[in-house]
């Protein structure tokens, strides 16, 4: 979101921030990019008057169920805006990966139909057929909302990473000045607490055989006392909590490591250490749609054993090290540019703008969607909203 919130004001663009949340001490500096902020609340009109007060030509929804809940109030009031979803991932693909990985208790790469058409996929293809387009990170998401739910391409835009140049750390510690392994991941995130386990349990005892001096830094927010539990510096196991400075975490390290089991979207720990040319070692789960046809920045395994023979090889060797480091370097330039990413969805956004009246006529589908959805959260946002004014 903040990559879409520093392209949108470089177009001279006004952005108001619109949150439920409570503000944090980590929260972003949006007083710095000259963002507007505004608290708002679920079931409540104030939003309704405040949307007419600011009367938007594009709003953006940050995932599904924020279109959920004040899309049909979008409408209503500003029925001439774009309304554009930011989905950050295919959550109902990661969730029928999760359901998958626990049935066979390993990667979990490919998923029949019957997974992928869960309870998640309702919600969220449903919110995507309401919206005017759907910002989409990976182009194996893309691919596959068109073949198992045929979703029009007219609906979905592919818009990855956006990185400037200058956020290349080229200047950084060489391959004899860096040591030991980084994995970084929000502990909430299902995906990230497996990968820790994963690593405690069958991959870290493996490296450790073969690299005795070698250590482990596990970096996440949120950490919770299971996490910590965890935490053994004798075998080389760090629990670190939260990084104050991921790319300088990553500079020190000479691999990072990303055993992802099941997930979606494309991984930001892994374009961090692109950035920082560090080279990684993941599962193919890792690495999906983030290099389209480039060789990869580091290695891919599947298996525990794998995994720890890629990790073991690569840490101790220096000439492939380099090569996987320039190509991060490769991939960052190439897929996530940030001219040329932000620039093909500013001319997407226009062109619909243009032909709004159009392109909603095409999709029918939507269409229906909204008015049936639309009208029954309506109705209960306003009985929630009575009920809490007797409160």
């Amino acid at each position: 979101m903040m990559e879409l919130i520093r392209l949108f004001r470089a177009q001279q663009w006004q952005v108001t921030f619109s949150c439920t949340a409570v503000e944090s001490e980590f929260m972003a500096d949006l007083d710095a990019l000259s963002v507007q902020r505004r608290m708002i609340a679920v079931n409540d009109d104030t939003f309704d008057r405040f949307l007419t007060e600011m009367n938007p030509d594009i709003v953006v929804f940050d995932r599904f169920p924020i279109e959920e809940q004040f899309g049909w109030r979008v409408e209503r009031q500003c029925p001439h805006a774009l309304r554009v979803l930011e989905t950050i991932d295919l959550h109902c693909l990661r969730q029928a990966r999760h359901q998958l990985l626990k049935r066979q208790a390993q990667v979990a790469t490919k998923v029949d139909s019957p997974d992928l058409h869960n309870e998640v996929a309702l919600r969220e293809i449903a919110a995507m057929l309401r919206s005017d387009l759907s910002i989409m990170v990976s182009d194996y998401e893309i691919e596959l909302l068109k073949r198992q739910f045929s979703v029009d391409d007219s609906l979905l835009h592919l818009c990855p990473f956006m990185f400037a140049d200058h956020q290349i750390q080229r200047e950084n510690p060489a391959f004899e000045q860096r040591q030991h392994f980084v994995t970084i991941g929000n502990f909430r995130h299902a995906p990230n607490w497996d990968a820790v386990l994963w690593l405690k349990q069958e991959i870290w005892p493996r490296i450790r055989n073969v690299l005795p001096e070698a250590e482990l830094h596990i970096y996440g927010a949120y950490t919770p006392a299971k996490a910590m539990a965890l935490h053994k510096p004798e075998a080389g196991f760090f629990i670190q909590g939260r990084a104050e400075d991921v790319h300088q975490v990553m500079l020190s390290a000479r691999l990072c490591l990303a055993p992802l089991r099941f997930g979606a979207g494309i991984k930001t720990k892994l374009a961090d250490a692109m950035l920082s040319g560090t080279p990684n070692v993941t599962t193919s789960i890792g690495a999906e749609g983030m290099s389209a046809d480039l060789p990869w920045s580091g290695l891919i395994a599947d298996s525990a054993d794998d995994f720890s023979e890629q990790a073991t090889a690569l840490y101790q060797d220096k000439v492939q090290w380099q090569r996987c480091q320039q190509h991060g370097y490769n991939i960052i330039q190439t897929l996530f540019n940030e001219t040329k990413n932000g620039e093909a969805l500013i001319r997407r956004m226009l062109q619909l703008r243009e032909k709004l009246a159009e392109h909603r006529q095409n999709n029918f589908t939507g269409s229906m969607l909204r008015h049936h959805h639309h009208r029954s959260t309506e109705f209960m946002s306003r009985w929630i909203e009575a009920k809490n004014r007797l409160v």
